[in-house]
Formats: structure tokens, C-alpha cells, sequence
């Protein structure tokens, strides 16, 4: 039994910041490891080509080099595609006899010392036999068929496509192409890793979201035991999703440490991250909308031509969360959905901030938009007339989805009374009555999307050791979220002890034994929630052992968790302190626990955008982002506030001008951070942010992920603001991003056809 209190809900200033504000924090870079090599990658100029000769020789006889090595030194080893991309897609380690996108690894130099090893990787010359490109996912791609046992660039096809003349019958119909431009993650720590044996058993180092997850892929890679492997992942410079695969530079590090036997280590570039890393989005969406002339929705389509990059091997996942995440919010009777996935001559893409659902959100409200300037009617009337009612939950969506809890109204009504929505269309008209070069609009979008949709268990443990210290161990992984904070709070909560007392511990295989680390916002919903019911199962055994200190009966003894004392109950001015059990157990007491919900839970939210357009110019301001979410619960509102702006920050720069560009060879243009436009705090207001709050019933903290809600929110929102403001042109859709030239082409061409 433990008296009320509670910590939680409170803005708790994040206590990990400090290190990292100091430079006291430790990266993989940060960590010594005597006697380790350096290894630099020789890396593919060109995006499709035969290899006819890679040589080494300068390199070789280079002072200081130790070795350098390309597939046939290597050998033949692959990496297999996940479940449900074609398998004949894999990928080697180091390119064989063909490359097929600029920046794929072909030989590997590795030297006592960097600089060396980077001279080395230049004088490695590698003999090209340019092939046939493809850039973009196309069915038919010109001959560029990047492999030739497969004899189609096809990777993945799924879903289900509505009868011929479905749409026949409804009074209005809305058919757009949309496409959505890939994005580079671009962490600030780009990838890194360090390979030692010791003892026939490997340790390995990596910037990893899930480390975990990397020890099984590197014990069957190498061929041991799951015990044989130990993966640390110490603090992470950014994740966002690109670090949760294990790439191939991660698998060779070890290959190379054990074949020189020595400690090997690798720190990727920048311009190496932009060309390497997993890419984000790349769709190009068909959809139809059908329905009724007074803005009721029958019937939704949406087909998902994903670019899968030349190893297409996540991205089948990525279009399969937008599918299901296909009709957002909406009560749509009939639903179609479909996907398809193609290998294309680019860096591959996978997982990137929402993985998919956010595609999901911008192709949904793209079609209302569409729909209510066809019916003449507000957007937001549209929406509000089609959202799921807050008595439909739980509620099964036509892919199959099932929503835990929901009260859609709710947050956009909140978010239009925060934007000042009615003044904000009355300056609107005031404008164009008034031929303001500079028009105003006004974008709205509704989200839902999934978090942990696969469901996934989690380990936590709780230990209180002499002097009324405890210890968290968290198979969930931080790399900028917070969990430090917000698993101290709920031991803190649970306990009584304070934050200070409580050290939460991560991303080490050998210190936590189980997990699946970071990803798809799950962290607090099962993370924190293995953590609260193993304070449970503690605080539980100390009642025991207090019960026998005090020599009394178990349910006569409480714990005040206001002073961290166990008591007898009405006898609450004498008890015991936490150091006084664990002197009297005879040393530390610990509860572990593994949290497995039933379902992942579905976050919502509402978001309005507010630019300026200058119509001679083309430019766009974003003026104002407002944001309601509701994440259920809210464990710590500053962590919550920061997750948001972080999403919305990303959601903001897709919609305006980050996009990742190739040229027509394939080619990248947009590889330094001179020419990808990744955004800044100066190119974007100061947003305003608000928390719904309706639990879910699926964890005891009533929590849902929240790590990616501003990101899916805020890009349908934006571009649907920037249409609004041209709507009057007769402008119905502008593809991302909305970068001047864009917008001014588009108002260009709308007042060609006007004068016509």
C-alpha cells in the first residue's frame, strides 16, 4: 500500500542535460580504445555501373596502411532483405560486380591513423562501366534494371484496389497525383562503430537505436553465441528512425577486427551520411476520394508508389504503415489501399520520422482539401462533418486498424480557437478584396497515426542499493528524448526517493539483458511502463521486509511515498527509510519487469498553419504553427512540448524546402549542408503548442507515443495553408516542397489559364 503522491505531470527539467551541456557526455567517438585502427571507405562515384577493376596498389604501400580490402577479399556476403521485400534484392557487404547508387561501399582502407587511412581511400582508383539509371519508382524504367536475376525493379507489392467504376455513383470526385520528395535524417552525430575481439567474443560500440536488436544481427553474422556478443550504445547524437537499422559498415568493422586482429573503428562524414544513410518519404501517391455534394466521404483510394533506393529492403514496412494508416481520422465506409515498391539507382530508403505515417496524413488531407474547394465548402466543415465521433472507440478503421481512444472534435476545436480561426479568414478576405500582393492562408489537418504498432515488450528493472540509491535499467535506448528524466520521475513517484537519488542505465547489452531499444515512439508507453510496474513489484517486496523490521503485519504497513518512509498505519511519525530496509534485508533489493501491451495505441492531433504568400516572388513565410496532440497521458509537459517541436520542426521543412535531389545519372545534388536545405530555428516561428490529454487504456500510464506527432501533423497543414493562400487563383494542389519557384510556377500558370 503506498499513500498519494505524485510527480507525475509536472515539468521536471530534463536531468540529463547537464552532461551534455558541459561536454561531459560520452560518445562512441569519446570512447578509448587502445590500439584501434581507423577504416575509411572508398565509396561509388557513380550511380549504376559494372566494376571492372578496383586497384589497390598505392594504397596498399602506403606507410601506415595495414590493409585494404574490397569483396573479393571480403568474400561473398550479403545482407538479406526484411520479410516481405524480394529476397533476390540483398545487399553485400562491400559492392561485387556492380554498384547500383553513388556512396555504396566498394573497398574499405584501414590504417593506423586516420588521416592516413583517408589518403589511402583516395588512392584506391576503381575502373567503372556505366549502366542504364533509374532515379525515380517507375514500373517501366527504360532497361535500368538494377538486378538482373530479378528482371524487374519491383521489390514489394501489397494492399487492395477498389472494383473498376467504384467511383462512378459519387456526386463528387477528387483524383490528384501527389508526390512527396525524399529527406535525409541528417543526425547530428552522424553514424559511427568500433569492433574489438577479445577471448573469441566481440565488443562492439555503435550509435545505434537498439542495441539489442544489433547483438542478434552481429551474433549470426558472425556465427556465435547471443552471449558471446556485447553491444554498447553510450549517449546518441540523434536516431530518427535512420539508426535503427544495422547497416553494412556496422557488419565489415568486425570482420576487419578479427581478420587483423585488432581493434577497428569507423566515423562516418557528413557528406558520407547524406549519401549512405537511410533516406525518408519518397512516395509518389494516386488518390481518389468519393462523395456526397454536402461534404459526406463514401469511398477513399490510395495507391503508394514507393522509392525503395537501391537496396529496398525496409521500405516495404514504411509503405505498408502509410497504407494502414490510409483513411487518418476519418469514418470513410469504403477504403481502398495499395502499395508498391521499386529498387531505383539512389541511396536506400527506410525508416525516417514516422516511417510512413505521415505520408498517410498528407495524401488524406491533400484529398479534403481538394474535395471541399470542389463542394465550395470550409475545409474544416469538411473535416468535421467526416471525423470518427468520440463514441465510436474502440474503432476499427476499414485497414484494419483499431483506434484505442479518441476525441477528434476535441483538438480541433481547441487548435481553431487558439489560431483564431474566424478573425484569420476575415484578414484573409480583407486581403484579397484589397489585391494584397502578400495573401494569407490558412491550413488545417487532423492527424492519427500508430505507435508501436508491432507491439513490442519491454525490460526495466529497479534496484535500491545502500544509502537509498536506486538503479533503473531500461532496455529502451535515448538518444534526445528524455528517458533519463522520465523513468526517474515514475521510480521517483513509486518510491519516494528523489530524482537525484535514482540513475537510469542504457544501451548496454551486458547491462540489460533484454529490450528492443527506440522506435516507433514506444519508449514511455512500454519502457515506462515495465519501469512502473517493476517500482510496483518493488515497493511490494520492501512492505515485506519492512513488515518484519517493524514486526509487523504486511497489509498494516504503508509506504508514504511524500517522505519515502514505511510505516504501520496511524503510526506515521515513526517508520522506516529506504537505506533503513536495505540495511536490514542485508543488502540491495531489485523487482525487474517485462511489459507486453495488447495493441500499439493511436496518437492524435490537430494542427494549424498560417503563411504569407508574396504572390510576385513566390516566397513563403510561415507565420504561425499551432499544434494540439494528444499523446494520452502526459508523464512530463516539458519533455512532451520539446518531442512536439521537435516533430513539428521536421513536418515544417519537408512542406517548404527539404528535399533531397538527384540529378537524372543519379548524381546527388543536395550532399553537403551547403545544398540540403535542413532547417534551422531561424526559418521557423515559435510555435504554439497545447496537450490533449485522453488515455489509453492499453498500459497503466495511460500513455501513447509521442516522439513523431508534430512531424505527422505539421506537413499536411503547411502545404495546405500555402494552396489555401493561392485557392482564389483557382491554384487546387502544389507538390512538395513549396519552394518559391514552385509557388511562383504555379501562380505563373494559374494566371496564363485565367487570361486564356
Amino acid at each position: 500500500m503506498t499513500t498519494a503522491t505524485s510527480i507525475m505531470g509536472t515539468s521536471v527539467r530534463r536531468v540529463e542535460d547537464p552532461r551534455f551541456l558541459t561536454g561531459r557526455s560520452c560518445y562512441v567517438d569519446d570512447v578509448p580504445i587502445p590500439g584501434a585502427l581507423h577504416a575509411v571507405f572508398v565509396r561509388s562515384t557513380v550511380a549504376h555501373a559494372r566494376i571492372k577493376t578496383v586497384d589497390t596498389t598505392l594504397a596498399q604501400v602506403l606507410d601506415g596502411v595495414v590493409g585494404v580490402f574490397g569483396a573479393a577479399e571480403i568474400g561473398d556476403r550479403w545482407v538479406d532483405p526484411f520479410p516481405g521485400a524480394e529476397a533476390r534484392m540483398r545487399r553485400p557487404l562491400l559492392a561485387h560486380d556492380v554498384v547500383r547508387f553513388v556512396g555504396e561501399p566498394v573497398a574499405v582502407v584501414v590504417a593506423e591513423d586516420l588521416a592516413v587511412a583517408m589518403d589511402g581511400a583516395e588512392m584506391v582508383v576503381v575502373d567503372y562501366e556505366p549502366q542504364a539509371v533509374v532515379t525515380g519508382p517507375e514500373r517501366e524504367a527504360g532497361g535500368a534494371v538494377l538486378f538482373s536475376e530479378v528482371g524487374s525493379n519491383r521489390a514489394a507489392r501489397f494492399g487492395t484496389s477498389p472494383p473498376e467504376g467504384a467511383f462512378d455513383d459519387c456526386a463528387v470526385t477528387v483524383d490528384v497525383v501527389v508526390d512527396i520528395p525524399r529527406m535525409a535524417p541528417a543526425p547530428l552525430e552522424p553514424r559511427r562503430c568500433a569492433a574489438r575481439w577479445l577471448g573469441g567474443g566481440l565488443t562492439q560500440w555503435a550509435s545505434v537505436q537498439s542495441p539489442h536488436a544489433a547483438r542478434r544481427i552481429l551474433a549470426t553474422f558472425h556465427g556465435l553465441a547471443l552471449e558471446a556478443v556485447r553491444v554498447i550504445s553510450p549517449d546518441v547524437g540523434g536516431g530518427f528512425g535512420a539508426k535503427v537499422g544495422f547497416y553494412t559498415e556496422d557488419l565489415l568493422l568486425g570482420l576487419l577486427a578479427r581478420r587483423l586482429d585488432r581493434p577497428v573503428r569507423w566515423a562516418e562524414t557528413r557528406s558520407e551520411n547524406l549519401v549512405g544513410m537511410y533516406h525518408g518519404r519518397a512516395q509518389r501517391q494516386r488518390i481518389r476520394l468519393g462523395g456526397t455534394a454536402e461534404g459526406i466521404i463514401e469511398m477513399y483510394d490510395l495507391e503508394v508508389c514507393q522509392d525503395g533506393g537501391a537496396y529496398p529492403s525496409v521500405t516495404p514496412y514504411v509503405a505498408g504503415n502509410t497504407i494502414f494508416m490510409a483513411s487518418g481520422p476519418y469514418r470513410i465506409p469504403r477504403v481502398w489501399a495499395s502499395g508498391e515498391v521499386f529498387a531505383t539507382n539512389t541511396a536506400p530508403v527506410g525508416a525516417y520520422r514516422g516511417a510512413g505515417r505521415p505520408e498517410a496524413a498528407i495524401a488524406i488531407e491533400r484529398a479534403i482539401d481538394i474535395y471541399a474547394a470542389e463542394l465550395g465548402i470550409d475545409p474544416v466543415e469538411v473535416r468535421r462533418r467526416n471525423l470518427i465521433p468520440p463514441d465510436c472507440f474502440p474503432y476499427r478503421a476499414p485497414t484494419g486498424a483499431v483506434y484505442d481512444t479518441g476525441d477528434y472534435p476535441a483538438v480541433l476545436d481547441r487548435a481553431l480557437a487558439m489560431a483564431g480561426y474566424a478573425e484569420l479568414r476575415a484578414e484573409q478576405r480583407r486581403r484579397r478584396a484589397a489585391a494584397d500582393p502578400f495573401a494569407l492562408g490558412v491550413g488545417v489537418s487532423i492527424y492519427v497515426e500508430v505507435t508501436n504498432r508491432a507491439a513490442d515488450a519491454e525490460f526495466a528493472s529497479v534496484e535500491v542499493t545502500e544509502g537509498g540509491r536506486a538503479v533503473v535499467r531500461t532496455g529502451s535506448h535515448a538518444h534526445g528524448q528524455g528517458h533519463e528524466t522520465a523513468w526517474a520521475m515514475i521510480v521517483a513517484a513509486g518510491t519516494g526517493l528523489a530524482i537525484e537519488q535514482i540513475e537510469v542505465r542504457h544501451g548496454d547489452t551486458d547491462e540489460v539483458p533484454r529490450g528492443p531499444g527506440t522506435a516507433g515512439s514506444k519508449s514511455l508507453q512500454i519502457g515506462g511502463s515495465a519501469t512502473f510496474r517493476a517500482t510496483e513489484v518493488l515497493v511490494e517486496r520492501a512492505r515485506e521486509l519492512a513488515a518484519d523490521l517493524l514486526e509487523a503485519a504486511v497489509e498494516d504497513v504503508m509506504l508514504d511515498a511524500r517522505r519515502g518512509i514505511f510505516h504501520v498505519a496511524g503510526v506515521a511519525e515513526r517508520g522506516l527509510t529506504w537505506t533503513d530496509v536495505v540495511e536490514g534485508a542485508g543488502g540491495p533489493i531489485s523487482a525487474d519487469f517485462d511489459f507486453k501491451p495488447d495493441s500499439g495505441t493511436y496518437p492524435f492531433g490537430a494542427d494549424v498553419a498560417v503563411v504569407e504568400v508574396d504572390t510576385l516572388t513566390g516566397r513563403v513565410d510561415l507565420k504561425r504553427l499551432v499544434a494540439v496532440d494528444d499523446a494520452g497521458t502526459v508523464l512530463n509537459p516539458l519533455l512532451f512540448t520539446g518531442q512536439i517541436h521537435g516533430g513539428l520542426a521536421a513536418g515544417a521543412a519537408l512542406a517548404l524546402g527539404e528535399a533531397y535531389v538527384y540529378a537524372p545519372d543519379g548524381t546527388p545534388l543536395t550532399s553537403t549542408l551547403a545544398d540540403y536545405a535542413m532547417f534551422s530555428a531561424a526559418e521557423l516561428p515559435s510555435f504554439e503548442t497545447a496537450a490533449n490529454e485522453t488515455p489509453t487504456p492499453l498500459n497503466p500510464l495511460g500513455a501513447k507515443g509521442v516522439g513523431e506527432c508534430g512531424t505527422v501533423g505539421a506537413t499536411p497543414a503547411v502545404q495546405s495553408a500555402v494552396v489555401d493562400a493561392l485557392a482564389h487563383l483557382g491554384i487546387r494542389h502544389i507538390d512538395l516542397p513549396l519552394t518559391p519557384q514552385r509557388v511562383w510556377s504555379a501562380i505563373q500558370a494559374a494566371q496564363n489559364a485565367a487570361a486564356r
